[in-house]
């Protein structure tokens, strides 16, 4: 379904699931705007089917993101993908520091970029923004405390602004994945994917597919009467 002359910025599009929800965006004839720390701005990333320019954005930085969004918007449609795991360590070994950039990548980084994006959405009467969550922000994960706290804010930011918005036609909703087949789980400790898996009922990993399909519905009019909300894409994990 083809969307009319609607854009879309999605965050931590150099690969992963952004670079997925990215493809399937442009697919569904969004013109989307990639964007992802690791990129030179003007740098194409080349996927395994398509090639996309990604500009380069830290999204902890909120002058960068306002500047970017003045540069390449307004935007109808915001993915919010960008995120670290932190660290693999029981929580009285994690350093403060590596716990405050997993808070300000993945937690502050999205207030930035929804709290940008919000008032051209609001002007305009119309938007969708997905923030990508993580069952362990529902349910937690061993030795990734700061990944889980960070994601479970997630969760609750999602939940407290798209019912702020509830009634302006600008709607919020957050995806909670388990393990998901990209580059970021390269980071993750084997003991801790295996634990992961092993709480998986279907007993596999999910695919960035699967995900960007359910991304596609949550930017579109076909979801019409969903905000405020976490979607499950777990393979049967989750608990509530």
């Amino acid at each position: 379904m083809t969307e009319p002359n609607r854009s879309a910025l999605v965050t931590g599009a150099g690969q992963g699931i952004g670079l997925e929800c990215a493809n399937r965006l442009r697919q569904d004839g969004l013109r989307v705007v990639a964007t992802d720390v690791n990129a030179e701005r003007g740098v194409s990333i080349s996927a395994s089917d398509s090639e996309q320019e990604v500009l380069r954005l830290d999204v902890t930085d909120l002058d960068a993101v306002i500047a970017l969004v003045s540069e390449t918007g307004p935007f109808d449609v915001l993915v919010n993908s960008a995120g670290i795991v932190g660290p693999n360590t029981f929580l009285w070994e994690v350093d403060p520091d590596d716990w405050k950039q997993t808070i300000d990548v993945n937690l502050t980084g999205t207030f930035n970029t929804v709290r940008t994006v919000v008032p051209y959405m609001r002007e305009a009467g119309w938007g969708r923004i997905v923030n990508i969550a993580s069952i362990a922000g529902k349910e937690g994960n061993p030795k990734l405390s700061a990944y889980s706290a960070s994601k479970a804010a997630v969760i609750g930011l999602t939940k407290s602004v798209g019912k702020e918005l509830a009634t302006e036609n600008v709607l919020v909703n957050a995806i909670a994945p388990a393990v998901i087949a990209t580059p970021m789980n390269e980071n993750t400790a084997p003991e801790v994917l295996d634990y992961m898996l092993s709480k998986i009922p279907m007993g596999r990993i999910g695919e960035v597919g699967e995900v960007a399909e359910l991304v596609s519905w949550l930017s579109s009019d076909r979801c019409s009467f969903s905000t405020a909300s976490v979607y499950d894409i777990s393979g049967g994990r989750a608990t509530y």
